[in-house]
């Protein structure tokens, strides 16, 4: 096992490299100009603009530029914002928290819902529970977020009044009074995040289990006498939820990268938000920044699957 992470790790290196190179090549030759609100200000003169660019090494080829963002990304350090000129890391621990709040609770209750919905709806196929959850399913699934979430602000958010449109960030929890505000600012994008995540996960646990439950080890094993639900908690599950473990380890990343249009639209201060921003005002130690560690991410959550593969499934080995 430790050998096999070992080379997986010394394979993720070269892999970030060529993923690095490839966005900052795309984000350096895309249009736009990072220094162009200044180009409005008549107040600035064109000596200035220029010392601004060569001070944000933008007067470097974009190769150059490569290099030394790589070295400063060895050493922990994304550079500065063109827009904010604050420390890049600074402002992605700034939206970090509201992201984690909103979308990682999201997907955290996503998973809970989702895989026993899945597990049921396999075992009692073709029941009522089962056709009423894939209704559901197939509808989460297909209708886009922004639709979701226009439709629950309009109903709940704007008709009936119970929940705020807009999440304040400025809310400090040191009352029962701002815990309660806080919990109903979440509802509606929380909500929005767990109809689409469930709506998928749930599909994919079903169709798993229902993969699983006409083999011949099931049938094995309710041959010698084993009750329904050791075979379909302690056998059908575990091995359904191999390819599950995949999907969930590969959804993990999109937190930490936020839900842009969900953020976006109830006004949520996050890494989603953050992102668009920065490219609509082509902030691109920002953009480079984010969609790095979203890369990064994806890459050791991959292993992270990989890993788990052998705790479920025994015949997995990595010798």
């Amino acid at each position: 096992m430790t050998q096999y992470i070992l080379r997986r790790l010394l394979i993720a290196i070269p892999t970030m490299l060529v993923i690095s190179f490839v966005i900052f090549a795309i984000l350096s030759l895309a249009p736009g100009d990072p220094l162009a609100q200044f180009a409005l200000n008549p107040d600035i003169p064109e000596s200035t603009r220029e010392l601004i660019r060569k001070q944000f090494g933008l007067d470097q080829p974009w190769p150059v530029r490569y290099v030394r963002w790589l070295q400063s990304v060895a050493q922990f350090d994304f550079g500065m914002s063109f827009s904010t000129k604050a420390p890049v890391a600074d402002l992605i621990w700034q939206r970090l928290p509201q992201t984690l709040q909103v979308v990682g609770l999201a997907y955290l209750i996503a998973v809970i819902v989702a895989v026993p919905i899945g597990i049921i709806s396999a075992v009692r196929q073709y029941s009522v529970f089962d056709q009423i959850a894939t209704m559901f399913s197939f509808v989460g699934f297909s209708v886009p977020s922004f639709f979701t979430g226009l439709l629950l602000m309009l109903v709940f958010a704007i008709n009936l009044k119970w929940f705020p449109i807009v999440y304040s960030s400025t809310i400090e929890i040191n009352s029962w009074e701002a815990f309660t505000q806080q919990i109903r600012q979440m509802v509606l994008p929380v909500s929005v995040l767990v109809v689409q995540q469930t709506a998928a996960l749930t599909r994919f646990m079903r169709s798993s289990m229902l993969d699983n439950i006409p083999l011949d080890y099931v049938r094995t094993a309710r041959a010698k006498g084993l009750a329904d639900y050791t075979v379909v908690l302690r056998h059908i599950v575990r091995n359904s939820l191999i390819p599950v473990v995949t999907l969930v380890a590969l959804g993990i990343p999109t937190i930490f990268a936020g839900a842009i249009i969900t953020e976006n639209l109830y006004r949520v201060n996050g890494l989603g938000q953050l992102l668009i921003s920065s490219i609509n005002n082509s902030d691109t130690p920002v953009v480079m920044a984010l969609t790095f560690i979203f890369a990064f991410l994806t890459v050791i959550f991959n292993l992270i699957a990989d890993i788990l593969y052998g705790v479920l499934d025994p015949r997995v080995r990595y010798s």
